[in-house]
């Protein structure tokens, strides 16, 4: 126990130097990357890159500066870099096999970044998910969903599958289905819908709105009533064109039905 103590001490006296100054690069290290980091970001956005971009190439940044740190800092410990090396390299196809779904999302992110189906601040539906890009990282994108909830979708799952962006045209169309009763007059109810549509101030006129009867269903007429908005007014059209609707047509005297429920009676 004597000689165990003695050879932990004098491995300590021996190695403290080199743990210490490796101890300060460390520090000093992870402060100058950030600082490089935040200053690069900086120059990117005088420079009027895109900020979806810059967001990106920062945290590539960041991590490639963070691996050289640690090589330095491994080699103030004693270690042979060349030694390292050469066991990240056999363990390489190991660790790429356990890590092909992180690849998978890296090179992912890097389609994102080239191709840019979506940028920061896009209203997207990817993956069954319908949200707002708050981020775009190296391996993941990060939506804010409609309720405020935050969204992790894989990029390689993003850019392998369907993406539909409802931001990029500026302009949306609002689809509403309006059912009214057979006894409704169909000139009369169509002037009521369109009244409604082109009196809403959020509406816009080009492309215009239009009312089609779209079907003879089995207890209503139903009406496709499609108005048009900006992509940032979509929701405001939404819900107040339900509303209206259905005040101007209680208003016109135009029945909406709905379900009955028919009570069988049987005789004994």
């Amino acid at each position: 126990m004597e000689d165990f103590i003695k050879t932990i001490k004098d491995f300590t006296l021996e190695n403290a130097p080199n743990v210490l100054i490796a101890l300060a690069i460390l520090i000093i290290g992870l402060f100058a990357i950030k600082t490089i980091v935040k200053t690069s970001k900086k120059v990117m956005n005088k420079g009027g890159l895109d900020i979806t971009l810059q967001k990106f190439l920062g945290n590539l940044l960041g991590w490639a500066l963070k691996i050289v740190l640690f090589i330095v800092v491994i080699s103030k410990l004693g270690i042979e870099t060349t030694s390292f090396a050469a066991i990240l390299a056999a363990a390489g196809l190991a660790v790429g096999l356990a890590l092909q779904g992180s690849l998978a999302n890296f090179a992912g992110g890097v389609l994102i970044m080239i191709f840019k189906p979506i940028k920061i601040g896009d209203l997207i539906e990817a993956q069954g998910e319908l949200g707002v890009v708050k981020e775009i990282e190296i391996f993941t994108t990060k939506l804010t969903g409609l309720s405020n909830r935050e969204i992790i979708i894989p990029n390689g799952s993003l850019s392998n599958g369907t993406i539909i962006n409802y931001t990029t045209e500026g302009t949306r169309r609002v689809d509403l289905t309006i059912g009214v009763s057979y006894d409704a007059d169909i000139k009369k109810t169509k002037e009521v819908l369109m009244n409604v549509l082109t009196s809403h101030p959020k509406v816009l006129q080009t492309p215009a709105p239009t009312v089609n009867v779209a079907e003879l269903a089995d207890s209503s007429v139903n009406f496709a009533v499609r108005p048009w908005s900006t992509s940032d007014d979509y929701w405001d059209v939404y819900f107040g064109i339900t509303e209206n609707v259905k005040i101007a047509l209680d208003k016109a005297g135009i029945e909406i039905p709905y379900p009955h429920s028919v009570e069988i009676h049987k005789e004994n």
